[in-house]
C-alpha cells in the first residue's frame, strides 16, 4: 500500500490516505509551546480482580470524537496487568490541530495520576489496536491526541475514555481525574515559509515511508517543544543528545530501505526530548524557588537587623534611665545624713551610728538582674505584640498577650461585621507565628451567664478557624461573670465587665511580658 503525506506548518504534520488532503494556512506567530492548566475529568476506574480469568471493558468516543469506539481485554497477573486494546472509528488525529501527530492510551489512577502506556498508531484505515503491560491495578483509560507518543502528561484532546461493562469483574470506583492536561494549540511552533511550499504537491510513499515519516515528524515535534520549553540552556546534554539522534533519523531516512533504523532513533530522539523539555521545567521551578528564597532570606535578614537595633537602642535608653535613678538616690542620701548630723551635734556618736545604719537602708540600690537567655522570644513577642496593635487593643500580660473584644462587638451572641473583621486579621497576624495557642474566653456581667459567655467566645473561634487557625491550637470557653475586671453596679460597669478575651501564649514569645524583668537587691559599698 502506498500513502499520501502532508507536510505543514507544524514541523512535520503527516495526513495519511485515509482523510482527503487539503492545504493548512500557517500560523501568524508563535504560542506559547507549553502551558500547564487543570482541567477536571470525572470518569470510572477498575480494580482489575488479581489473578482472575480476562474481563473485558469497552471504549466510547467524547464529545471531540463521538463515532469512536473499542474494547479492551485486560487481566491482572502476577507482577502485572496485561491490557489488549483495539479502537475503531478513529478519525485522524491532525483533525484537531497542526501540533496533534498520533494518538496516546493513557491509565488514570483512582487519584488522578496519569500513566503513558503507549503509542496508538492507527493500520490500516481508522483502527487501531495496542497490546501493553502495566505495574496498575486499578485505573481508569483513557485515549488523547498528542503531538508525539513520549509525552508524559495527557492534552487535553480526550477523544476515547473506558465504559464498565455490566459484565466487567472488579471494583469500580469514580475517578476525579485531576491530571494536568495541555490545552489544544499550545504545541505549534513557526517553521520557514519554505516549507510551506510544499503543501501544493504532496508525493506518495509506502506504508513503511509513512510510518518512518511519522515517527520522523514526531521527533521534530518533541525537539521544538522541548526547545521552547528552554532545554537548550537548562538541560544542554540532554537535549544535544536528542539532536543527535535525530539528525542519526534524517540520515537513515536518505538511505533505501532502512526505515527500521529511521523509526529507532526517531523514538529514541522524541524520549530524550521530552525527558530534556522535562528537566527544563523542573530547573526553571528549582531556579524560581531559589530565588524567591534569597529574597525572602534578604528580607528576613533585614528585618532582624532592625530588631535587634531598635532592641540595642532600647537596652541603652533603660540603662541610662537606671544609672539617673541611682545618682539621684545618692544625692539624696548624702543630703539627709549632713542634715542630720547638723541637727544632732550632741549626740554624734549616737546619730552617726543611726545615720550609718540609716543610709547602709536608703542606699540600697536595684541593678538589673542577668540578661535572660530567652532574648528572642522576648523580640518575637514585641514584634507579634506590635502587629497586634494594629489590628485592635492588646495588652501584654504574664497569661500572655490578650486582645480585647468589648460587649459592643457582639449582637447577641454573634459578632458585628467589624468586629468580625477584625477577628480576620488578628487570624492572619497568629498564622505568620507558627507554635501558639489561643484560649477565646468568654465574660458576661449578668447571673447564670456561662453558656452564653461560651456561645460569644466559640462565635470568635470560628472566625479565627475560619482564616486559617487549626483546630487543635484555639479553644473557647465561657467563664460568666465569674472573673469580672471591676465593680458590677452601673450599666456601665456591667458593660465594661462584658467581653470576650483571645489569650495568645506558646513558647515561642515566652512567657514573661516584654515590659517585665527581675531585679536583686544588693547594697552600696
Amino acid at each position: 500500500m502506498r500513502k499520501h503525506f502532508l507536510l505543514a506548518a507544524c514541523g512535520g504534520l503527516v495526513a495519511g490516505s485515509i482523510a482527503a488532503q487539503q492545504t493548512v494556512a500557517p500560523p501568524n506567530e508563535s504560542a506559547p509551546l507549553y502551558h500547564v492548566t487543570v482541567i477536571q475529568r470525572t470518569t470510572r476506574a477498575v480494580n482489575y480482580q488479581y489473578r482472575a480469568e480476562p474481563t473485558q471493558v469497552d471504549f466510547k468516543g467524547t464529545v471531540l470524537l463521538p463515532e469512536a469506539k473499542g474494547r479492551a481485554w485486560v487481566e491482572s497477573k502476577k507482577g502485572r496487568t496485561e491490557i489488549d486494546a483495539t479502537l475503531d472509528h478513529m478519525k485522524p488525529s491532525q483533525r484537531f490541530g497542526l501540533e496533534y501527530l498520533t494518538y496516546v492510551l493513557w491509565a488514570i489512577t483512582p487519584e488522578g495520576r496519569p500513566h503513558n502506556l503507549g503509542e496508538l498508531v492507527l493500520s490500516g484505515g481508522d483502527k487501531g489496536h495496542l497490546k501493553v503491560t502495566t505495574a496498575l491495578q486499578a485505573f481508569a483509560m483513557i485515549v488523547t491526541a498528542e503531538p508525539y507518543g513520549a509525552v508524559r502528561t495527557p492534552s487535553d484532546v480526550v477523544v476515547a475514555e473506558n465504559e464498565i461493562r455490566p459484565d466487567t469483574a472488579g471494583k469500580v470506583e469514580s475517578v476525579e481525574a485531576k491530571y494536568e492536561l495541555m490545552p489544544r494549540g499550545q504545541y505549534t511552533w513557526r517553521v520557514s515559509d519554505s516549507l510551506n511550499k510544499q503543501l501544493a504537491n504532496t508525493p506518495k510513499v509506502s506504508s513503511a515511508e509513512y510510518d518512518a515519516l511519522l515517527e520522523l515528524y514526531e521527533a521534530e515535534n518533541a525537539l521544538g517543544i522541548a526547545r521552547a520549553a528552554g532545554a537548550q540552556q537548562y538541560a544542554p546534554n540532554t537535549f544535544s543528545k536528542a539532536q543527535q539522534l535525530l539528525d542519526s533519523a534524517k540520515q537513515w531516512q536518505n538511505r533505501k530501505g532502512e526505515h527500521a533504523r529511521v523509526i529507532e532513533y526517531a523514538r529514541e530522539a522524541a524520549q530524550t526530548a521530552e525527558d530534556a523539555r522535562v528537566i527544563a521545567v523542573q530547573r526553571q521551578q528549582d531556579e524560581k524557588i531559589r530565588t524567591a528564597q534569597a529574597e525572602a532570606n534578604r528580607a528576613q535578614a533585614q528585618i532582624e537587623a532592625a530588631q535587634q537595633a531598635e532592641q540595642r537602642a532600647e537596652a541603652e535608653a533603660q540603662q541610662a534611665k537606671a544609672e539617673l535613678e541611682q545618682a539621684r538616690e545618692r544625692a539624696e542620701a548624702e543630703r539627709t545624713a549632713r542634715a542630720q548630723a547638723e541637727a544632732d551635734a550632741a549626740a554624734a556618736r549616737a546619730q552617726a551610728a543611726e545615720a550609718a545604719a540609716r543610709s547602709s537602708a536608703d542606699n540600697l540600690v536595684r541593678t538589673p538582674s542577668a540578661p535572660s537567655t530567652g532574648g528572642q522570644e522576648r523580640q518575637q513577642r514585641r514584634a507579634l505584640y506590635e502587629e497586634l496593635n494594629g489590628a485592635a487593643l492588646v495588652r501584654d500580660t504574664p497569661r500572655g498577650l490578650v486582645v480585647l473584644l468589648p460587649d459592643m462587638s457582639f449582637s447577641g451572641t454573634a459578632l458585628h461585621p467589624a468586629a468580625s473583621s477584625t477577628v480576620a486579621r488578628i487570624a492572619a497576624i497568629i498564622a505568620r507565628h507558627p507554635g501558639l495557642r489561643v484560649s477565646c474566653e468568654g465574660y458576661l456581667a449578668a447571673d447564670n451567664s456561662e453558656a452564653m459567655s461560651r456561645q460569644r467566645a466559640e462565635a470568635v473561634r470560628s472566625v479565627l478557624l475560619g482564616h486559617g487557625l487549626s483546630s487543635a491550637a484555639v479553644t473557647a470557653i465561657g467563664y460568666g461573670n465569674s472573673r469580672p475586671v471591676g465593680p458590677n453596679n452601673t450599666p456601665a460597669e456591667r458593660e465594661e465587665n462584658s467581653r470576650v478575651e483571645i489569650v495568645i501564649s506558646g513558647d515561642s514569645i515566652g512567657s514573661v511580658p516584654f515590659w517585665d524583668r527581675t531585679y536583686s537587691l544588693t547594697g552600696r559599698r
